[in-house]
């Protein structure tokens, strides 16, 4: 039997690495948030017939617009089939009548260019403020009912442990995305929802299965009861999260190489990313967590005494 207690100190200093390395991310790079939270325009075009990329800066810079972000990708018809190549370009904010501009030009150097072959979204600074916001009320409401939740069901420590390795995932999740420089919309969030929901359902399983081993036991046997009850947990727990990568990877291979959708890109990416760091911390940082609160806990019942 693994003595995960034993070794948690390996286990703590590489998660303390990964959130380090995370936040440095965080704060020198910050998020590359789409325009669902920074606002902005996009225009997606599939083209009928052979381009390059500086045709297409070309009519960009005619139109004032040299900075767009542009991004090749495979073209679909309305119906989702394959149609050629096409492209992916990101502006600031435009109105109406810049955005028909802008479609005008590229029809001019475009003829194939059909009503069915050019896709525009614009989002305005204020409503992708509003996201934001939106956004972070969400995470902090699933927070708050999680910790209810096993505060409710489990002592103090528990809940603690519990925190304190969401926040881990959170962090790590976010660092890649930033460190990888990901888009950031609202299905990044959607998928961190989803991250909270399988990590906390791993952590449970163990901690339940330590609560029920801890019957009758003496505070010196309890690193034995943590060993056991991960080990009794651990089958479960991998099985679990190696058939969800397994689907995921079927859906980033779908999503990349069938359908082209870059939301549903990130949002697979990011689940991938939560499931393997989210059964990394709810086997090896969880339950020895609360393992060394209860520790410190006798330590100073020891030293009161």
């Amino acid at each position: 039997m693994i003595s995960f207690t034993r070794h948690r100190n390996k286990s703590f200093l590489l998660s303390a690495l990964l959130v380090a390395v995370s936040l440095l991310s965080l704060a020198l790079n910050g998020f590359n948030l789409g325009i669902d939270f920074a606002g902005g325009t996009i225009f997606q075009l599939n083209f009928r017939e052979q381009f390059t990329l500086e045709e297409v800066e070309e009519v960009l810079e005619k139109e004032g617009l040299s900075g767009a972000a542009l991004q090749l990708v495979q073209g679909r018809d309305p119906g989702g089939e394959a149609a050629g190549e096409g492209a992916v370009i990101k502006t600031s904010y435009l109105d109406e009548e810049e955005r028909r501009k802008v479609i005008a030009a590229f029809r001019e150097r475009f003829p194939s260019l059909g009503a069915g072959d050019v896709r525009v979204e614009s989002v305005g600074a204020v409503v992708g403020r509003e996201m934001v916001q939106q956004a972070l009320l969400a995470l902090a409401v699933a927070v708050v009912l999680m910790v209810a939740y096993i505060a409710f069901r489990f002592e103090f420590k528990f809940s603690l442990a519990t925190i304190l390795v969401l926040l881990h995932d959170i962090i790590v999740v976010a660092g890649v995305f930033s460190l990888l420089r990901l888009e950031v919309n609202s299905t990044f969030v959607a998928a961190i929802l989803t991250v909270f929901g399988y990590s906390v359902n791993n952590t449970i399983v163990i901690i339940d299965r330590i609560r029920e081993n801890l019957r009758h036991k003496r505070p010196e046997e309890y690193a034995g009861v943590v060993d056991l009850s991960i080990s009794q947990s651990l089958v479960r727990c991998l099985n679990t999260s190696l058939t969800t990568l397994l689907v995921l990877v079927a859906l980033f291979v779908g999503f990349y190489y069938f359908i082209g959708s870059f939301d549903l890109i990130a949002f697979v990416i990011a689940i991938i990313i939560g499931v393997a760091v989210g059964t990394y911390s709810s086997i090896f940082v969880a339950s020895p967590l609360w393992f060394t609160f209860k520790e410190w806990e006798f330590r100073r019942r020891g030293k009161a005494a």
